[in-house]
């Protein structure tokens, strides 16, 4: 734990696309940042901004009060954290591990729960807005945990979050989270049927976008249709699905949308309708 006024020593697991920009806006805010990633490319390119790299999860967490964990999936948070080398083995009493991959409500709770017994907070962290808002330090978090973890957690993510959003406990984060992300492929795949069938119609779609974007159509995934690729809409989907089976309730559209997403990467990047005149999309997270 620090103490009032001495800034976290931070660390981050998984300096891919995302924990790259996050750890150069903490760099750039004066934070001793150490990073470990699997990929020699993204190690040297942590040093050459300024952060210093080690070669395990643990090294990280001994190294650090305050450690972000950025990889894919929840079988590689839990490794990253329970696992041999992982966090949990070297961290301290009072530390803040902060969960900012997108990962089931459950698992979340089920580290918080490991590492409660080790003296150590979770803070459920996950991020909108994509790599742009990463560049640009206007994220969005989505926060689930004690008061004290997330006053904690502030100070450190305002470094590249504009926007800090606290919804309860430890699992709420990676609620909205999977909500946020619902709402966003539900939108996604409308965009692709609606397209298609103006298009039948001869009409110009940018015209169309245009003044649907003043009406009751309006949506952010029409806004950001660029940089939307469907790249984690299935494993969105998978962490939506399991959360209906767990509350026992039948949701026929979002089961619809989870099979749909299947092929929507290969549709966006080949035959998607042209919203805004761009027939390649960039990349969304």
């Amino acid at each position: 734990m620090t103490n009032a006024g001495q800034k976290e020593k931070v660390g981050i697991v998984g300096v891919g696309r995302m924990g790259f920009a996050m750890l150069k806006h903490l760099v750039n805010k004066g934070f001793d940042v150490t990073a470990y990633d699997l990929s020699a490319e993204a190690m040297k390119a942590s040093r050459d901004a300024g952060a210093h790299t080690v070669s395990s999860a643990a090294e990280v967490g001994k190294a650090s009060s305050f450690v972000i964990i950025g990889v894919g999936y929840d079988n590689e948070v839990n490794e990253v954290v329970l696992g041999k080398n992982g966090l949990l083995e070297a961290m301290a009493p009072g530390s803040i591990i902060a969960v900012s991959s997108t990962v089931s409500p459950d698992t979340v709770q089920a580290l918080d729960e490991n590492a409660r017994s080790k003296g150590i907070d979770i803070l459920d962290a996950p991020i909108c807005r994509g790599r742009f808002a990463a560049d640009s330090g206007t994220l969005l978090a989505l926060v689930g945990g004690k008061d004290d973890v997330v006053a904690r957690g502030r100070v450190v993510f305002s470094c590249f979050a504009s926007d800090i959003a606290h919804l309860g406990d430890v699992g709420h984060g990676q609620v909205g989270k999977a909500m946020n992300n619902l709402l966003l492929w539900i939108n996604g795949i409308a965009l692709i049927e609606v397209g298609w069938l103006a298009q039948s119609t001869g009409i110009d779609l940018v015209k169309l976008r245009d003044a649907l974007q003043m009406s009751s159509g309006k949506t952010q995934a029409m806004e950001d249709w660029d940089q939307i690729s469907f790249t984690w809409a299935l494993k969105d989907m998978q962490i939506v699905s399991q959360m209906a089976d767990k509350a026992g309730r039948s949701f026929p559209m979002t089961g619809a949308v989870k099979e749909m997403v299947k092929d929507a990467k290969k549709i966006k990047a080949t035959n998607a309708p042209a919203w805004t005149g761009r027939k390649a999309p960039l990349q969304y997270s």
